[in-house]
């Protein structure tokens, strides 16, 4: 049987019928209330209720790190995360990482050109960010470790390496 997307979601829909529970979280700083069924994972509900698409869909296993967001200022996959785990939490996409896409790693990625389709970008950048935020002077062995865990079909793992490099210096205030 091929598990595509288009069966993931009718699987989605499928698996996810049941009772619907009331929660509230903040996502990028804004507190938001939702109705959210049961045992749900949270990137369905970032996408499909909250219209947060900056999230992606990889492999819905929690292997390829596209879905990559951070709750409570730590690097978490919201394919493999219940929505109702984030009650109460703060959850920071892709979208809420910086008000003008001036993050030190986004402008890393931006100077270096590092995406070629851009599908794994938010997910690397937001694993790139959270391991800044805990490390900002992460060894090569430290940013190799986090970022293994990140896909990428394009191959583009030379520039994201220097990116993340080149964010480290941005993060201290060098350019």
């Amino acid at each position: 049987m091929k598990f595509g997307f288009a069966s993931a979601l009718l699987f989605k829909e499928q698996l996810f019928k049941g009772v619907a529970m009331q929660m509230q979280f903040f996502l990028n700083a804004k507190q938001v209330k939702v109705d959210a069924e049961e045992g749900v994972p949270l990137l369905w509900l970032l996408r499909d209720d909250l219209k947060s698409t900056g999230t992606k869909y990889g492999c819905g296993m929690g292997l390829c790190g596209a879905c990559t967001v951070h709750i409570d200022g730590k690097a978490a996959r919201a394919c493999m995360t219940p929505a109702s785990a984030v009650s109460g939490k703060r959850v920071t996409t892709i979208e809420g990482l910086s008000a003008n896409n001036n993050h030190p790693v986004q402008r890393a990625w931006q100077q270096l050109d590092v995406p070629q389709c851009g599908y794994c970008q938010s997910g690397q950048i937001m694993g790139a960010a959270s391991l800044l935020r805990s490390k900002p002077n992460p060894t090569d062995a430290e940013i190799a470790e986090t970022m293994n865990g990140h896909l990428c079909r394009c191959a583009t793992y030379g520039r994201i390496e220097k990116a993340v490099k080149l964010a480290v210096k941005l993060n201290r205030g060098q350019s």
